[in-house]
């Protein structure tokens, strides 16, 4: 199973939570009367509509009879996205080291048809190289055993398996000077990771480019972010907003047109692609 093929999975859990939403809105039924009807709380059906619960094939059948949804055809049709919804991804064997939060974003991500990312603290995972990676991972993760370090890098070496794949998704990277030059391992590290990133930006479906210092203050103040767009044409756009013990997922029209314009004053502000590439060599010539 490819990246995304397991991650359309949560694409179809999202896309059917929103068609129940919508069904539950335009019937003038709330929530609470929602969950009473699947005998469940009102909160079971708001995770239900955010696509951040499996689905039972009982609860559709019973929600749909109340939204007075009687035609074979959409009752089966939607069935039919609750079992493919409910298919566990690959990342799911990494459970034991993966953060609940965190296993949303991987399927979204695997789904993906563009990846869209500014980052500023370090290099983006799907770029990094495994010493980087390992590096990064031991940071944030001090006093795990080394075998759970160990895990999350063969997890993000994983993910990057996408970018390679027959249906890679076209990725557009923003890297701040600042996650360039913070070191992250040693020197031949540091070194690596910068090859590494001039080489992938080579790829006909990566586009790299770097915000330098010399620019000074940027449309990017608010801090990392990434947005997510994908094929099917009812999924809206997702931006994911990493935190510290959890993540913020948005997808409200107006939140994800302001970062839109955020991503496109960074590509217009920073240096083109071949520029980028100049930066980066003119880095690996510093270290």
């Amino acid at each position: 199973m490819t990246a995304a093929e397991s991650g359309g999975s949560v694409v179809r859990r999202i896309l059917l939570g929103s068609q129940l939403r919508r069904l539950r809105e335009t019937r003038g039924i709330t929530r609470e009367a929602a969950g009473y009807s699947i005998r469940a709380s009102e909160s079971k059906i708001s995770r239900m509509e955010l696509g951040r619960v499996s689905f039972k094939a009982r609860d559709i059948e019973d929600l749909l009879t109340l939204y007075g949804v009687a035609d074979e055809g959409e009752r089966g049709a939607l069935l039919g996205l609750a079992r493919e919804a409910n298919v566990a991804g690959w990342w799911h064997s990494f459970g034991d080291v993966l953060p609940g939060w965190f296993q949303t974003y991987i399927g979204l991500e695997g789904a993906a048809s563009l990846i869209r990312i500014y980052e500023v603290q370090f290099v983006h995972g799907l770029l990094q190289t495994e010493a980087y990676a390992h590096a990064v991972v031991s940071r944030g993760m001090q006093g795990a055993p080394s075998s759970d370090i160990d895990r999350r890098v063969a997890l993000r070496l994983e993910r990057q398996k996408a970018l390679v794949s027959e249906r890679a998704p076209r990725f557009h990277a923003v890297l701040d000077e600042a996650a360039l030059r913070r070191p992250y391992g040693d020197r031949a590290v540091m070194q690596g990771q910068l090859r590494h990133l001039i080489e992938v930006s080579e790829q006909a479906n990566i586009t790299l480019q770097v915000m330098p210092f010399s620019f000074g203050g940027h449309a990017g103040e608010s801090g990392a972010f990434t947005m997510l767009s994908f094929p099917e044409s009812d999924l809206s756009d997702v931006v994911f907003l990493e935190q510290l013990t959890s993540a913020l997922y948005l997808d409200k029209r107006e939140e994800v047109a302001q970062y839109e314009r955020v991503m496109e004053r960074l590509k217009e502000d920073s240096p083109g692609p071949e520029e980028s590439r100049d930066v980066l060599r003119g880095l690996l010539q510093l270290i």
